[in-house]
């Protein structure tokens, strides 16, 4: 099992230098020693695990995200910052190794449900291979054997999305079908499980794509895509097993399923897995907890804003909310809040003792710094050194795809919002709306998020899932199906600081934790941190200021200009493989 650790373990989903379609696997086993033994299939299809199309954890995969302010702006939403030229993504050969396989799993003295259950686990990586390119590009070549170099599928162009993803469905379904394995203790291999949570996951992404992306043609489709996603949670929810995380009361137990060395077997379905023997570790304290390494990202306080209260009810019903304090604002919120963000009650391990630790303006722009992933003692800050697990699949997200799938149907009922929605808000303390379904659509998502929403059942889950779901990977692919790209241009903006030269104690431990000035620094006794807020540092432009220029709330890097239109939907099909294949086309508005 540790092998499979490894291939599960550490770095970001990246897109990798472009391969020909041509390109051969390697291997330095005989064909006869894979496919004539159940041993050979078992470790061929291992070999899976540590393709380059798979997250290995979700650690950096939302440095570029409408809730999150970074330390660069992405050149993908700066305008004329990318292009065909500097593309990437277009890799195929983990494809054709997966095909291989697929062709050639038919040696009949080998059991047919054996064979069919590692055919089950090449066509679920199939599945995954092209739902990232489908994500990354929309239309791509479905290729469903391995190519020799004379064939002429290599020179073909791109298949329209209705073939390839009725393509990813089938496998899905041959996956969900075959494969055997119901229960790895370890939650690092693809059972049943696995496969069911990613159909559901795959079909709402599409289901609600071909909704809401009206250009496509094909919202008279989008209804049998969203029923398969139901259909799928479904079946984990009432054949699965699984369940919340409730250990240790709503105060912990949601953070507990991330901060855990071993994966919390009632939740988490697949995870990555550190191992201090081998090395294998994450480096999430590093990522969050550096002002150089990772990409100091900080949760925005429009986004911030949509934790509820305890009660049940929006934040944002306080006409206060506007110029509320950081110490004030994250108090009688959803429990989520303070397993997500450090706030006045957090603490960290140093030298063997708990110290207080607010915010720290060497890690954070906005006041809204991320301890979700995070472990508290700050020995793990120095490197890759986590060794707690990176969820990968777990069963939250398949409640919220049940959840969202129903809605967008009209067919969610009360019970349903109760098993889902109001079963997550119960883990994180609230005690309001769990058992119906909301009646009333709330002004502060409409206006700042969901304009076009009006069902206040959809709006509500939406809410739901970029809580629940935060820091996970799925926040810029959510963005997309719902044609919400346009979030990409929120500006990053941070807590209220009500007035130059007044420190600001962030966690009423009777320690000033941080002064906000202009210009020459103050002589104020006992401050942890100045951060200067000037217009101009210098001859340049401060990136850290104040909306109101003497106050209001934290505002980054706005002279930098973030942009989305519609082509950004999509990556362009990179230059050099474009040149090799002239009817591959490019993507709408990257000519």
């Amino acid at each position: 099992m540790k092998k499979l650790c490894i291939g599960l373990l550490l770095g970001s989903l990246s897109f990798t230098a472009c391969d020909k379609l041509d390109q051969l696997p390697q291997s330095t086993a005989s064909k006869e020693a894979v496919f004539n033994n159940e041993n050979g299939l078992k470790l061929y299809t291992n070999s899976f695990y540590g393709m380059g199309f798979l997250p290995r954890n979700t650690i950096s995969l939302e440095a570029m995200t409408d809730y999150l302010a970074v330390k660069a702006v992405d050149n993908f939403i700066r305008e004329g910052g990318y292009g065909a030229n500097t593309s990437s993504g277009w890799s195929w050969s983990d494809l054709r190794n997966i095909n291989y396989f697929i062709q050639n799993n038919n040696n009949p003295a080998i059991p047919e449900a054996v064979r069919n259950n590692y055919q089950g686990i090449a066509r679920y990586f199939r599945a995954y291979f092209y739902m990232d390119k489908v994500i990354r590009f929309g239309d791509v070549p479905w290729i469903g054997k391995p190519l020799d170099i004379e064939d002429p599928a290599l020179t073909a162009g791109r298949d329209k999305r209705e073939v390839v993803m009725d393509s990813v469905l089938a496998d899905l379904n041959f996956a969900t079908t075959n494969i055997q394995t119901t229960n790895d203790p370890s939650r690092t291999t693809i059972t049943k499980w696995v496969a069911y949570a990613f159909k559901s996951r795959v079909c709402l992404f599409e289901g609600t794509y071909r909704k809401y992306h009206t250009e496509l043609n094909l919202v008279s489709s989008a209804n049998k895509w969203l029923e398969e996603s139901a259909s799928a949670a479904d079946q984990i929810i009432k054949n699965g097993g699984f369940s919340l995380n409730t250990a240790g009361g709503p105060g912990v137990s949601y953070r507990q399923v991330f901060t855990s060395n071993t994966p919390l077997a009632n939740e988490v379905l697949q995870a990555a897995v550190a191992d201090v023997s081998l090395g294998v570790l994450s480096d999430a304290n590093w990522w969050y907890t550096s002002g150089t390494y990772g990409a100091k990202a900080s949760f925005i306080r429009t986004f911030i804003n949509t934790y509820l209260k305890l009660d049940g009810t929006p934040f944002t019903d306080n006409p206060a909310y506007t110029t509320m304090v950081f110490k004030d604002e994250v108090k009688n919120r959803d429990l989520r809040l303070k397993q997500t963000i450090r706030t006045g009650d957090y603490k960290r391990i140093s030298n063997g003792q708990l110290v207080p630790a607010p915010p720290v303006f060497s890690y954070t722009f906005t006041g809204y710094q991320p301890i979700k992933m995070t472990l508290d003692d700050v020995y793990f800050d120095a490197g890759a050194l986590n060794t707690n697990i990176v969820p990968l699949f777990r069963y939250a997200e398949v409640l919220l795809n049940y959840a969202e799938a129903k809605a967008e149907l009209g067919t969610l009922t009360n019970q349903d919002w109760a098993l889902t929605i109001g079963a997550l808000r119960s883990r994180a303390g609230i005690t309001g709306g769990l058992t119906t379904k909301p009646t009333i659509a709330d002004p502060y998502l409409r206006t700042n998020y969901f304009p076009n929403i009006s069902d206040p059942t959809i709006l509500e889950i939406r809410r739901e899932r970029g809580i629940e779901m935060s820091l996970e990977g799925l926040r810029f692919p959510d963005l997309l199906r719902w044609k919400r790209g346009e979030l990409m241009e929120k500006e990053w903006n941070g807590f209220y600081v009500p007035a130059l030269n007044t420190p600001m104690d962030l966690n009423e431990d009777g320690i000033l934790d941080v002064v906000f000035y202009q210009g020459t620094k103050p002589t104020i006794s006992g401050v942890t941190s100045f951060v200067d807020v000037s217009p101009k540092i210098g001859s340049a432009v401060n990136s850290l200021q104040l909306k109101n220029g003497t106050s209001g709330e934290l505002i980054w890097m706005n002279e930098v200009q973030r942009k989305w239109s519609d082509k950004n939907y999509y990556y362009p099909i990179p230059l050099n493989d474009l040149q090799r294949n002239p009817n591959l086309k490019q993507n709408p508005g990257w000519n």
